[in-house]
């Protein structure tokens, strides 16, 4: 009985206590270092009337406090409910000022929402921080990259011409299949393995990915954050695979060409300027510029089609770019929440010249890439 009323008194808080004092007999309930401790992390946030330990957003805010109440909920909670905490701290007590600071930064669980608000914040960086900052978001897209790199490399060896074979030995191009066909006979029994006499790939220059160029046209408005993220990655791991050609343009109303700084996605986010407003029409135009081999090019337009430009330009530019041979895919934003979220009659419109325009799950992009390079239906992912 003294272990429910204990778990109440936690949920409702310490205005309750005497009431549940009164329920143990007069008894005052006893919580445990642990209890206490998940008590204090919880009411430093969610105090009543706004009065926290981290303090108010009428009173400021204390940096040693935060610091440690941030290691406290970290050693309590599980890194999704901190990610939870974290965000709630940061819209309700206005902890936008502190996360420039090392110290905290060096406590904050790295999560995509966080990412995107110091995004938006680059420009405000203090010096003393922008180190910390950086290794802050090198955690995240190490994050992303853990998601999407095997797969991303994957569908690209995925593409090779399974025809031919080649000399020239080549991990990612190994036939696994036709070599262990061949050395059957080299089965050993004592080893319980086959001993192959001869390794087969295949011929890489013959990949239908050499012959392929990857477009990657990214809005930048300030709604764009969680896709950015994604997109950068993506951008630098496409830019590392030597079979294919990469450029990454930004927009918002102006055009940052930053096809020479996907070497690191760290790098290529700072390129990005997130806020402003949306000139899809003015960047498709630039992008068109790096068309060689229009049946061999995938453009990637990641935007929430909030056109602020030309409309009926840029519906014709896309238009002709289909009918050159251009494969248009257009991905559209994706929310904090997961949810896409566009211009409705923008979607319509493209979708309408039959370029696929959807949300997709940046899980689904590997796979979205590998049905294209092989002619099938991108929509079977």
């Amino acid at each position: 009985m003294e272990k429910k009323l204990s778990r109440w008194r936690l949920i409702l808080g310490a205005e309750s206590e005497e009431r549940f004092n009164s329920m143990n007999n007069n008894t005052p309930l006893i919580l445990s270092q642990e209890d206490f401790m998940l008590e204090n992390a919880l009411a430093s946030l969610y105090g009543s009337n706004g009065q926290t330990s981290l303090g108010s957003s009428q009173k400021g805010i204390s940096s040693p406090s935060v610091t440690k109440w941030l290691g406290d909920i970290k050693n309590i909670f599980d890194k999704e409910i901190v990610t939870i905490i974290q965000n709630d701290a940061i819209e309700r007590y206005g902890l936008k000022e502190l996360i420039f600071e090392p110290e905290i930064l060096e406590n904050l669980e790295p999560n995509i929402n966080l990412a995107q608000t110091i995004m938006l914040l680059k420009e405000q960086i203090p010096k003393k921080s922008k180190e910390s900052v950086r290794v802050f978001i090198k955690k995240v897209v190490d994050e992303i990259n853990k998601l999407l790199a095997d797969d991303v490399r994957r569908c690209i060896t995925a593409a090779v011409n399974k025809k031919q074979h080649s000399p020239i030995p080549s991990a990612a191009a190994l036939d696994f299949k036709y070599t262990i066909k061949k050395n059957l006979k080299n089965y050993n029994k004592d080893l319980n393995t086959i001993i192959p006499e001869k390794v087969y790939f295949f011929d890489k220059s013959s990949n239908l990915a050499n012959k392929w160029q990857i477009i990657l046209d990214i809005d930048q408005s300030g709604s764009m954050g969680e896709s950015v993220l994604y997109s950068s990655v993506l951008s630098c791991l496409l830019a590392s695979i030597s079979s294919i050609k990469t450029n990454v343009v930004a927009f918002d109303t102006n055009i940052v060409d930053l096809s020479e700084k996907c070497e690191d996605p760290v790098d290529l986010l700072f390129g990005f300027t997130l806020g402003g407003g949306t000139d899809i029409n003015r960047s498709v135009e630039y992008c068109k510029k790096y068309i060689e081999n229009p049946k061999k090019t995938i453009f990637f337009l990641i935007s929430d089609l909030e056109e602020g430009g030309n409309r009926a330009s840029l519906i014709r530019k896309l238009n002709e770019m289909k009918n050159d041979g251009v494969t248009i895919i257009c991905l559209l934003a994706i929310s904090n929440s997961g949810k896409p979220y566009y211009d409705e009659s923008m979607a319509k419109k493209i979708a309408s010249l039959d370029i696929p325009c959807f949300a997709c799950n940046p899980e689904k992009i590997p796979v979205l890439l590998e049905n294209v390079l092989k002619g099938k239906s991108i929509l079977d992912i």
